[in-house]
């Protein structure tokens, strides 16, 4: 592991329980690789119904998205991030908090750098694909 959740969070705007990564397994230039526990809480803020949607998971992912843009700027946190769009969006699954095993989100940078990038995302559990997609995200749009 090379960063921890306090690490995390101070890297994205969320805090508390809406900090949903655990930890960075690895990252580069291109891609990051984190790992996620809190599907599997009760008070887990996404929750509806006592459920966590599977379509959730595009949360975690913008979280790992949003880590990766601040450790390639050298640690330093975007004012401000937007999901723009996303393509190709695929749930191989109905939920997430009947995983038992641990998440693993992956994200990769596919194009674009500054304020506009898209990324291809997907997050697996015990090598199952659960969600997958594109996202375009624009950072620090109220800045430019």
């Amino acid at each position: 592991m090379l960063m921890g959740r306090a690490d995390l969070a101070a890297l994205i705007p969320h805090s508390g329980s809406m900090c949903l990564l655990e930890s960075v397994l690895s990252w580069d230039s291109r891609r990051i690789r984190c790992t996620a526990a809190s599907h599997r809480s009760p008070d887990n803020p996404l929750r509806h119904a006592g459920r966590l949607a599977a379509v959730c998971g595009v949360e975690y992912a913008s979280q790992a998205m949003a880590v990766h843009g601040g450790l390639t700027a050298g640690g330093k946190r975007p004012a401000a991030g937007y999901l723009a769009s996303l393509r190709d969006l695929a749930c191989h699954a109905d939920r997430l908090d009947d995983v038992t095993a641990d998440l693993l989100i992956e994200a990769e940078n596919l194009t674009g750098d500054g304020s506009r990038v898209i990324y291809g995302f997907s997050i697996h559990a015990d090598g199952a694909l659960l969600l997958s997609g594109r996202a375009a995200v624009v950072i620090d749009a109220g800045e430019r």
